[in-house]
């Protein structure tokens, strides 16, 4: 019989015996692998779950013409296209809005055309009372942020007309919005009515885009919008930039303590049951050095027994922490956490460390003296 296989087969009936003590290891390393494994998957797909979910909140980069231009500081609509030409993955969504000051009867009200498709891409949070207006080219139809709807008397389904200067349209109220912002003082319509209704076809007061990704990402889409629209003043909403990347590094810096702090927990409790197992293999030892092992080749065995246990750990940990990690992502994102499989080679390596870590008790078999335990003592 080969070395080899000897090693394998002595290998084997070690695992086979002291059962309950690495058995106690075992559940400390699939326990510490599973919640590590959770954890790093959460961890690869936090940042893309909370981009999506930033994203609902609202635009995140403004376009709009620079202070103190001329023309009531309105842009050529064209510049539109131009963003839509630079086929910026990155964009989630692209909301043109044009102001007009109009008079409801004898109420003042302020007008904004914009797409409502896109609206509510980025704005998903908006109450809405009746119904929302699901095309851009709507002409017919209207929504009434909440304090507009009160002054003037309207609820869904009613009928207000608007006047600016000798020009006027009728709409139809389709919702009444609760939006928290300058939206609720409003009337929302189509971009070309209140185009029309201004006169001034063909110009946006400002653009709003949902842009997904990182703060740095966010910089970079700004930057090649810059580049690209010469005249037009583009910056980035910097506080939900900041708390985007405040958020991501929090839960990225827990996660890191988090697992740091499982794997030690770990290790601790496979140190306990390699300690006890020492102390009962004393007799073992001393007969392999009997029979002439060295203790390079025994402590070989020992620590193969240890990379074994943890590289089990580990895969049982893995598949457990993908059921974890979809709980996690249930009950935090409200959507599920993909399995990743390239956390599984994480997971091992970092199980199979934690278990050799913990077999450190075992080098003191080491010093086991064959003759004391051929006496018996």
């Amino acid at each position: 019989m080969s070395s080899r296989s000897m090693f394998l087969r002595i290998l084997w009936k070690l695992l086979g015996a002291s059962r309950g003590r690495l058995a106690v290891a075992l559940i400390a390393l699939t326990s510490g692998a599973a919640v590590c494994s959770a954890l790093l998957n959460v961890n690869l797909d936090a940042e893309r779950k909370l981009t999506q979910e930033f994203r609902t909140l609202g635009a995140n980069v403004v376009i709009a013409p620079p202070a103190g231009g001329s023309e009531a500081a309105l842009a050529d609509a064209a510049a539109i296209d131009r963003i839509a030409a630079l086929h910026l993955s990155r964009v989630v969504a692209t909301a043109p809005y044009f102001y007009v000051a109009a008079n409801s009867g004898s109420q003042p009200v302020i007008l904004a055309g914009t797409w409502f498709d896109q609206v509510a891409k980025m704005n998903s949070w908006w109450k809405l009372q009746g119904s929302w207006v699901t095309s851009r080219d709507d002409r017919q139809h209207c929504l009434v942020g909440v304090t507009a709807a009160r002054q003037l008397g309207l609820s869904p389904g009613s009928s207000v007309q608007l006047r600016s200067g000798d020009r006027n349209i009728s709409l139809t109220v389709a919702g009444i919005v609760t939006t928290g912002g300058a939206e609720d003082n409003q009337i929302l319509t189509d971009l070309d009515s209140a185009q029309s209704l201004a006169g001034l076809s063909g110009r946006v007061s400002l653009i709003q885009l949902s842009v997904s990704g990182t703060p740095s990402e966010i910089e970079e889409v700004t930057r090649a919008l810059a580049n690209n629209l010469p005249g037009l003043d583009v910056r980035p909403v910097r506080q939900i930039a900041a708390a985007e990347g405040t958020i991501l590094g929090r839960i990225q810096g827990m996660i890191f303590w988090t697992i740091l702090l499982i794997l030690v927990l770990s290790m601790l409790g496979v140190l306990a049951s390699m300690a006890a197992l020492a102390m009962e293999r004393r007799r073992d030892v001393g007969l392999m050095k009997a029979l002439g092992g060295t203790v390079p080749r025994i402590m070989r065995l020992f620590l193969a027994e240890a990379g074994t246990l943890g590289a089990l750990g580990g895969v049982l940990g893995f598949l457990i922490g993908v059921v974890l990690a979809r709980w996690i992502g249930e009950r935090i994102f409200g959507v599920v956490i993909s399995a990743r499989f390239e956390v599984l080679p994480i997971t091992v390596a970092l199980t199979i460390g934690v278990a050799l870590a913990g077999a450190i008790p075992l080098r003191l078999l080491g010093r086991v003296r064959p003759a004391e335990i051929l006496r018996g003592e």
